[in-house]
C-alpha cells in the first residue's frame, strides 16, 4: 500500500437513475454520480439515514465495488416514533431526526457534517476537496481530525487506550512475542474508529474485509492541515457513520449492525489452565501430564474449570514430527475420549487448538489439494504455497490455507470440529486464523457465500483475507451446535473481524510478553477491545513468551487478571534449548506466594456471579465489562485527560469496581483517580485498611504485593458473590461433571455511606447525611443452556441507609422457568469491614438473621429473597 494513484472525482450531480429531485425532497437518502474526467468511469455517491443515529455511506465504481461480503448486513431503515424532516436546497441535502442533523454538500465532492443538538459544530464533516478518493485498486475516505478529542476502537491495538496521533495498519499477522506497546498490527481486523468528546460521539465503521490503513491524525499537511484517513487497498467503501451523546450511545448501535456479544457459558468465568508443554510431552506421556496438573491444582486447592489444550495433541508421532490439525497423537492420548471423561470427572472443560491450515506432511493434504480445498495461485495455477507454522518457536514448513469459501475447505473443517465435539472436547479454540497470506491475487472458490451478479473476480484481495477468519468461526460455530444442540456453543477465536464475533463468545490478546510494561499495556488492548464490542477478553495471565515472572510480578499479574472478563495462565516459555516443548507457569510455583494466589483465585470464584452478569449486560445492551474510566462519567472533566486516557493503569470492572494495578517491582503504593458525578458518594477501598476516599480526586492507595492492588468499590453498588469453587446451576448431577459443587450460595456485598464516626475515615474525607436508597440489579441464567433457551432472571437489591440501619429487600423475578439454585436458601448481605449498623428486611418483608462475622471480621446478615413471576 505504498504507491498513490489519488485521484477525487468532482462535479456530482444527483443520479437520475436511483432519484432525481423530488425524491431525494421526500427521502432519508441520496444518491449522486460523478460529471467530471477524473476517472475513466463515474463514481456514486450514496447516503442513507438506517435510524435516528445511523448513517450508511458508499464510495464506489464499477472497478471498486463496496465490499462483496460485508461483516455487518445492510439494515432496513427504522425510525422508529421519529420521523425524518427533510431538506433538499441547491447542492444541499438536510436530514433531521431528533437531535440528530446530518448535512450532505456536494458543491464540489461530497461532504457529510454531523451534528447534535445544543453542539455549535460538526461532530464530524469530511475534508474539504479530498474527501472521497480513488486511489489505484482502492479507495480513501478522508475526514477532519479533532484535535485534543479522545480516539478509541480498531479492535486492539498496541500503545495507549487513545489512538490519537498515530497510524495504523488494519490486518492481522501471528505477533508471536509482540510489544505491547509498539507492535502493529496484532490479531484483529475491526475498521471501527470511534471519536469523542465532552460534546459528543462519533463512530466511523467500515464493513470491509479488505488490508487498509487508518492515520488518527498522524499525518499533518500544511494545506489540508489536520486530518485523518482510511485507506483501504481494493474496492469501494461501505461506512456506517454512527452518532451519539456518550460512548454508550454509539458502542450499542455499533452492536445493533453487527451483532451483540453472544453469551458465554458461565464455566469460562473461572480459572482457565493451559501451557504448551502439557501436550508436547512424550515421557510422561502428555495425557498424564495434563491430567496431572489438573489434579495438582486440586491438591494445592487453586480450583480449575477449563484447560486449553494445545496444538501438541495433534503432532505427528512419526517425523517430520509437525502440526496436523484434526488428528490425534496415539503415543500421547492413547484414548482420546477416556481423557476428556477423566477431566469431566475432575469439573474441567476443555478447549481443542485448531489452526486453519495444512502442512504439506499432513495426511489429509493431498486429498484437500485434489478437492479444491486451498486458495489457488493464479500464476501456477495449482494450489497456493506458503511457509506456516509446524512444530516450534522458528520452525516452519510448507502448506496451504483452507479456503473457506470452498466447499471442501469449509467442510473439512467443520467435520474435523464434529469428531472432536464427538471425542468429548468442549469447545474450540480457533488459533492462528489471521490469514496473513502474502498475495492478493490469490483466487478465492466462492462456493459457500453469495457472489453479486456479474462479479468474476476471485482474487482474495478484493474479497478480504480476513474474510476466512469470520468463516472459520462460522464453520466452528456450526458444527459444535449440530453436535451439542442443547449446549451453548462456546468458540474461542484470536483473530476477529466484527462479523467474527456473531460466532465466538471470547477473544483474548494472543501470545504476549512477560514484562511489567507489557502486563499495564494489555489494559489499553482490553478497553479498546470493549468499545469495538469484544466483551468476554483478556490475557494469557504471566505473559505466553519471555522469562519467567518473578513471584511478584505473577502476584500483581493475577491480582490484575481476575479482575478482567476472562481469566487464564497460559504459555509457551522458549529459550534456544528447548523450542518445541518449552515451560509453564504454575500458580503454586513460587511456595511463598502460593497462599496468595490461591486467595486471590478463590476470590475470582467468589466474584463469578458478578461478572457473569457484566457479560449478560454486554449481551444485551454491549456494555463492555471493562471499561475506560470514563465511561458515564463523561461530566468530569479529568476523565479526559491525557494522565487517564494515555496511561492504561486502571478501569471499571463493571459498575461497582475501579481497578488500579501496580506496575513496577518493589512499589507498595497507587495513584488512582476516582471519577466524580453530581450525587456521588465516594468510594471504600476493599482491602486494608478500608478507608472511604472521596470521588473527583487523584488517592496514593497502600497496595503491597503480598495483600492487594487497589480495588475500590463505588459506595451505593452491591456485588452478588458466590462459592470460592466451580458450581453448577443443576439442582440433578450431570454424569460427565459428577463433583461440581451446587451454586447454592448467594453473598451481596453492600457498599453503603458510612456514619460520621466510622474509624475507616481518613481526616480529609466529607461525608454526605441523612437517609440514602440505593438500587442495583443483576441478571442470572443457566449459564449452559443456548440463548434461544436459557430463561433469564432479574435479582434487585434495594438498600436504604440511615444513621443507625440498613433495611434491605432482595427481590428475584422470573423471565422462565429458571429458579436458581440459592434462592430458597435466601442471601447472605455483607458489610464492609467496620461497618457496624444493623440490618433489617425493609417493609418487613422476610426474616433477617444476624450470621455473625466472616474471616476479614465483616458482618453477615441472612435475609429472605421475594420471588415473583415477569408479568
Amino acid at each position: 500500500m505504498l504507491h498513490q494513484r489519488e485521484r477525487v472525482p468532482q462535479l456530482y450531480a444527483l443520479d437520475e437513475a436511483r432519484n432525481g429531485l423530488a425524491e431525494a425532497k421526500a427521502s432519508a437518502s441520496i444518491s449522486l454520480v460523478s460529471k467530471d474526467d477524473v476517472l475513466s468511469e463515474p463514481a456514486s455517491f450514496q447516503f442513507e439515514a438506517v435510524s435516528p443515529n445511523v448513517f450508511r455511506t458508499t464510495f464506489s465504481t464499477k472497478q471498486h465495488p463496496v465490499p462483496l461480503y460485508p461483516s455487518a448486513k445492510r439494515p432496513t431503515p427504522n425510525f422508529g416514533s421519529a420521523k425524518p424532516e427533510v431538506t433538499t436546497a441547491g447542492s444541499t441535502h438536510t436530514v433531521k431526526i431528533g437531535p440528530v442533523k446530518a448535512v450532505v454538500d456536494w458543491t464540489e465532492a461530497p461532504i457529510v457534517s454531523l451534528f447534535l443538538d445544543g453542539v455549535e459544530k460538526p461532530l464530524h464533516k469530511d475534508l474539504a476537496w479530498r474527501s472521497y478518493a480513488v486511489d489505484d485498486t482502492g479507495v480513501s475516505h478522508y475526514s477532519i481530525y479533532k484535535q485534543d478529542t479522545l480516539h478509541v476502537g480498531l479492535g486492539e491495538k498496541a500503545g495507549s487506550m487513545d489512538l490519537s496521533n498515530r497510524g495504523f495498519l488494519i490486518s492481522a499477522s501471528d505477533t508471536f512475542g509482540y510489544d505491547a506497546y509498539r507492535t502493529d498490527p496484532l490479531y484483529k481486523h475491526i475498521p471501527l474508529l470511534i471519536n469523542a468528546s465532552p460534546e459528543g460521539v462519533v463512530a466511523i465503521f467500515s464493513t470491509s474485509h479488505n488490508r487498509a490503513t487508518w492515520a488518527v491524525g498522524s499525518e499533518l499537511d500544511g494545506m489540508w492541515g489536520h486530518y485523518k484517513v482510511y485507506r483501504q487497498a481494493h474496492g469501494g467503501l461501505e461506512e456506517y457513520l454512527i452518532i451519539g451523546k456518550t460512548v454508550a450511545d454509539v458502542v450499542r448501535s455499533y452492536a445493533e449492525l453487527v451483532g451483540f456479544p453472544l453469551r458465554p457459558p458461565r464455566y469460562m468465568m473461572g480459572y482457565i489452565g493451559g501451557g504448551m508443554k502439557y501436550s508436547m510431552e512424550d515421557e510422561p506421556q502428555a495425557v498424564h501430564s495434563l491430567l496431572g496438573f489438573l489434579k495438582k491444582a486440586k491438591e494445592q486447592g487453586m480450583p480449575c474449570s477449563a484447560f486449553q489444550m494445545s496444538s501438541g495433541y495433534t503432532v505427528s508421532e512419526k517425523p517430520p514430527k509437525t502440526r496436523n490439525v484434526f488428528t490425534w497423537n496415539y503415543h500421547r492420548f492413547p484414548d482420546p475420549r477416556g481423557f476428556t471423561k477423566e477431566a469431566h470427572a475432575l469439573g474441567v472443560r476443555l478447549l481443542a487448538n485448531v489452526k486453519p491450515y495444512i502442512l504439506a506432511s499432513h495426511p489429509n493434504y493431498k486429498e484437500l489439494v485434489e478437492s479444491g480445498a486451498f486458495f489457488k495461485d493464479p500464476v501456477t495455477k495449482k494450489t497456493a504455497v506458503a511457509r506456516l507454522w509446524s512444530a516450534g518457536g522458528g520452525e516452519s514448513g510448507e502448506g496451504s490455507h483452507l479456503d473457506f469459501t470452498a466447499k471442501a475447505g469449509f467442510n473439512f473443517w467443520y467435520n474435523g470440529v464434529k469428531t472432536l465435539k464427538e471425542f468429548g472436547i468442549d469447545a474450540m479454540w480457533n488459533d492462528n486464523n489471521e490469514y496473513n497470506i502474502p498475495n492478493d491475487d490469490w483466487q478465492c472458490a466462492l462456493e459457500t457465500i453469495p457472489v453479486p451478479e456479474g462479479e468474476t473476480r476471485k482474487d482474495v484481495g478484493l474479497w478480504g483475507r480476513a474474510l476466512h477468519t469470520e468463516l472459520n468461526g462460522k464453520s466452528s460455530y456450526d458444527a459444535t451446535v449440530e453436535v451439542e444442540p442443547n449446549v451453548r456453543p462456546f468458540i474461542l477465536t484470536r483473530s476477529a473481524t466484527a462479523g467474527t464475533m456473531r460466532y465466538a463468545a471470547s477473544s483474548w490478546s494472543g501470545d504476549n510478553v512477560t514484562s511489567w510494561e507489557g502486563m499495564k499495556g494489555a489494559n489499553a488492548l482490553a478497553l479498546n477491545a470493549g468499545f469495538s464490542n469484544i466483551s468476554c477478553y483478556g490475557h494469557d495471565i504471566g505473559g505466553f513468551e519471555g522469562p519467567q515472572p518473578t513471584a511478584e510480578h505473577l502476584v500483581r499479574w493475577i491480582q490484575l487478571g481476575v479482575h478482567s472478563p476472562r481469566f487464564t495462565i497460559n504459555c509457551y516459555k522458549t529459550n534456544p534449548d528447548d523450542n518445541l516443548i518449552g515451560d509453564v507457569i504454575e500458580p503454586w510455583q513460587y511456595p511463598s506466594a502460593s497462599p496468595i494466589i490461591r486467595k486471590t483465585i478463590e476470590r475470582r470464584y467468589q466474584l463469578v456471579p458478578y461478572t457473569y452478569a457484566q457479560l449478560l449486560r454486554s449481551h444485551f445492551d454491549a456494555t463492555p465489562a471493562q471499561r475506560w474510566t470514563g465511561w458515564g462519567y463523561e461530566s468530569d472533566p479529568v476523565v479526559w485527560s491525557h494522565e487517564i486516557t494515555r496511561s492504561d493503569t486502571q478501569f471499571w470492572f463493571g459498575d461497582a469496581l475501579l481497578i488500579a494495578g501496580v506496575y513496577e517491582p518493589g512499589v507498595t503504593s497507587a495513584r488512582v483517580y476516582l471519577p466524580h458525578k453530581e450525587g456521588d458518594l465516594g468510594f471504600l477501598n476493599v482491602s486494608a485498611p478500608y478507608q472511604y476516599l472521596e470521588s473527583g480526586k487523584w488517592h496514593d492507595i497502600l497496595s503491597t504485593w503480598h495483600d492487594s492492588i487497589p480495588v475500590l468499590a463505588r459506595i451505593g453498588s452491591a456485588i452478588p458473590i458466590g462459592k470460592s469453587e466451580p458450581t453448577t446451576t443443576f439442582a440433578e448431577d450431570d454424569p460427565e461433571f459428577p463433583n461440581l459443587a451446587k451454586d447454592d450460595y448467594r453473598g451481596i456485598e453492600i457498599y453503603p455511606p458510612p456514619t460520621t464516626h466510622n474509624p475507616g475515615l481518613t481526616a480529609e474525607t466529607k461525608i454526605a447525611s441523612g437517609i440514602k436508597q440505593f438500587e442495583n440489579k443483576w441478571l442470572e441464567d443457566d449459564g449452559q443452556s443456548p440463548e434461544d433457551k436459557a430463561d433469564l432472571i432479574e435479582a434487585t437489591v434495594v438498600y436504604t441507609v440511615s444513621e443507625s440501619d440498613i433495611q434491605v429487600k432482595v427481590s428475584v423475578e422470573k423471565q422462565g422457568s429458571f429458579e436458581p439454585l440459592w434462592v430458597k436458601k435466601g442471601v447472605s448481605i455483607i458489610l464492609p469491614v467496620w461497618e457496624e449498623r444493623t440490618v433489617k428486611a425493609a417493609d418487613g418483608q422476610g426474616k433477617v438473621e444476624d450470621a455473625g462475622r466472616d474471616d476479614k471480621g465483616r458482618r453477615i446478615w441472612k435475609l429472605d429473597v421475594v420471588v415473583s413471576a415477569k408479568k
